[in-house]
């Protein structure tokens, strides 16, 4: 057997144990002195394993043999032409390539000198690519997911953003009126950015209240019931109160004290309070030290002042009993924020306080 003519018959009787000693040491020589002719044989040697037992062999063979004859007819380069539908074949061989030839190597001749860095780099190339395919159609997965999971908004612009709180863990929440005022469509937006379409249960213009829902079915905002509770009864002047809520992207806490036991010009329904607020604040608990909910933001002074103005939890309270008590909204009885610190608090807190978006055309 000419080995140099006929690749493909040497390799098959190689792998078959039927080559002539004689045959098998000119191999065994020319694999260790010609690179070229070394890779060619081992790719041709891992393709027919990947082709074994599927009926395509004896047509590539065929097909090698007839290309062969051709070329030696013309005394032209030796180049082979597959057509398409063989690459696939190929593309199957040359994975099982990857891994076979250095044991190919190894074992035809101890003695040969193989590029133990090349085939390495190759190796880990193709680790380092298997990897990142295995993140990318993870990622994918995951934001299938996710789109699925979510309640996305408009492809309208947000109009007007303000901060809302929940009044208990089954998608009930509170914001100020003026802030969904006119709104074609609501969203709240929590802290892990996902979007949640509102609906409007209730709202007192007078007192600047809005009480909403997600309509999302069994939504809740965290585990557990809400971690606060809403006073009743006005707090008393100068007790150190804090907010939290969205005038940016993220959350905001601003501490201060009450200043007056009414609102602007004279509100019994309100606080005017000494704290430093922003614009996208509007509808965010206002907390006493112990984590009871005394207010919700509404408005701040003009430039010459440096009030804030928040609707009691009294008023809030009485708007759920008027409009919404044959709807049984639960009010949350047991305070779990009164023996933690400020820090601890607000980590409580997150969860239950989100930014509201309104959509207008």
């Amino acid at each position: 057997m000419s080995i140099n003519n006929n690749i493909w018959g040497a390799a098959e009787a190689y792998m078959a144990g039927t080559l002539p000693e004689s045959d098998l040491k000119e191999l065994r020589s020319r694999l260790a002195t010609d690179k070229e002719f070394a890779n060619e044989f081992y790719e041709t040697t891992n393709l027919i394993r990947s082709m074994e037992g599927n009926g395509k062999q004896k047509r590539f063979r065929t097909l090698l043999h007839d290309i062969h004859e051709s070329e030696v007819a013309t005394k032209k380069s030796r180049q082979i032409h597959l057509p398409a539908h063989f690459w696939r074949t190929a593309a199957v061989a040359a994975s099982v390539a990857i891994l076979t030839s250095t044991l190919t190597y190894s074992f035809l001749n101890p003695s040969i000198k193989n590029t133990d860095a090349k085939y390495t780099t190759i190796r880990r190339e193709v680790d380092v690519i298997r990897e990142s395919q295995k993140k990318l159609n993870q990622s994918q997965k995951q934001l299938e997911t996710d789109i699925k999971k979510l309640n996305p908004p408009p492809a309208a612009h947000v109009r007007y953003t303000g901060t809302g709180f929940a009044i208990n863990n089954e998608g009930v929440f509170v914001t100020s009126n003026h802030v969904i005022e006119g709104a074609d469509s609501i969203y709240i937006q929590d802290r892990n950015g996902d979007y949640f379409k509102a609906i409007k249960l209730a709202n007192d213009p007078a007192s600047d209240l809005a009480v909403l829902k997600i309509a999302k079915k069994n939504f809740r905002f965290s585990k557990g019931e809400v971690p606060y509770t809403f006073a009743t009864g006005k707090t008393g002047l100068g007790a150190n109160v804090y907010t939290i809520g969205y005038p940016k992207n993220d959350l905001v806490c601003g501490s201060g004290m009450i200043s007056s036991r009414n609102g602007f010009e004279g509100n019994d329904q309100q606080y005017t309070l000494e704290l430093p607020v922003g614009h996208g604040q509007s509808g965010s608990p206002v907390l006493d030290e112990n984590g009871n909910v005394i207010g919700i933001l509404t408005a701040m002074g003009g430039e010459s002042e440096a009030n804030t103005y928040a609707v009691t939890s009294k008023a809030l309270v009485s708007l759920i009993h008027e409009q919404l008590g044959d709807n049984h909204i639960h009010l949350n009885k047991t305070n779990k924020l009164r023996n933690l610190n400020r820090e601890q608090q607000i980590e409580k807190l997150e969860a239950y306080t989100f930014s509201v978006k309104v959509y207008k055309k």
